[in-house]
């Protein structure tokens, strides 16, 4: 029987992974960086979340982009202490932009709230020693556009605020989502796209999320290939949006791909799970209380899923 069209993609990155790891041995004793996106944990106390980021063997955090104004979110000094008591980093912050802060707005005063909020989570990067800082181009729970002018205005916007990134020395990675949750930038081609047409050198870099993938691109391994040295970040969870091993995602050509692009040997990179659950605005999960049980399961069960197909993958 013959290969599928996307299993003949998967035997080619298989191909040249395998190749390249013959060739080059040496690049493939670093480990992915294995971070988690913390926002999902809601209301949970955030030492109870860093403990338990701390047994599951994470060294690494997305923190929560919740400075929503100047009197609002993480103190530095404190998430500092709490973090640094249970061995953790940041690998960066996830921005969060919704109809109150949006880029493409046709209401200015939501432009210019965008645009303060980026300034405000761009300096707490910096002082967390964060490497990105995740920018969505358009609301996220908003999949009906204003207008045909989302696009220029959502550009606009950013360029007004992108030097900070560069002043802040991080990445600012635009994240493609899918159209049942906001309304521009779907895919990584439209994401490279939004990126040349802003073209200003804070702004170079891709924030993937696989849930998104799976409707967004043809083949998730390959866009992470084409990507390269774009991607800076990868937000995972299974197929139902669930904790890694409970779908049917193929993680194996994922981490494939991702060693052919050596992103296990850039610091600024990171693979992190945030598995929200199904439905069409996943938001409302910032301001929720979960059972801490969950939680613990959702992250165990995805990190020691993760490691465990990584070291059959590098097996090959």
């Amino acid at each position: 029987m013959s290969l599928q069209r996307f299993e003949e993609i998967n035997q080619k990155i298989k191909n040249a992974f395998v190749q390249k790891k013959k060739e080059s041995p040496e690049l493939f004793q670093k480990r992915l960086q294995f971070s988690w996106s913390n926002w999902g944990f809601g209301l949970e106390d955030f030492d109870v979340s860093c403990a338990r980021l701390e047994k599951a063997g994470i060294q690494f955090i997305e923190l929560h982009g919740n400075h929503y104004g100047p009197d609002l979110g993480y103190r530095p000094a404190e998430v500092k202490k709490i973090m640094e008591a249970h061995g953790i980093k940041t690998g960066g912050i996830c921005g969060m932009f919704s109809a109150d802060n949006d880029l493409s707005s046709n209401r200015h005063i939501k432009r210019q709230a965008a645009i303060d909020y980026i300034k405000r989570e761009a300096e707490f990067t910096a002082q967390m020693g964060g490497k990105y800082m995740l920018v969505c181009p358009a609301a996220v729970g908003r999949p009906g556009k204003y207008d045909d002018s989302e696009i220029e205005r959502s550009i606009d916007s950013l360029s007004r605020v992108a030097d900070v990134f560069v002043n802040y020395g991080i990445r600012a990675a635009i994240e493609p989502i899918r159209a049942a949750e906001t309304s521009i930038v779907h895919t990584f081609a439209e994401a490279k796209d939004y990126i040349a047409r802003l073209n200003h050198p804070g702004v170079q870099h891709i924030n993937g999320d696989v849930y998104h993938m799976l409707v967004g691109e043809s083949h998730i391994a390959q866009a992470l290939v084409d990507a390269g040295s774009m991607l800076t970040n990868l937000h995972m969870a299974d197929t139902n949006r669930c904790a890694l091993g409970d779908g049917s995602l193929d993680i194996d050509t994922i981490i494939m791909a991702l060693y052919l692009i050596g992103y296990n040997n850039d610091e600024c990179c990171f693979v992190t799970p945030e598995p929200l659950g199904p439905g069409g605005d996943p938001y409302p999960a910032q301001n929720a209380k979960t059972d801490p049980k969950i939680l613990d399961k959702l992250v165990f069960d995805s990190v020691n899923y993760f490691r465990e197909r990584e070291e059959e993958v590098l097996k090959l």
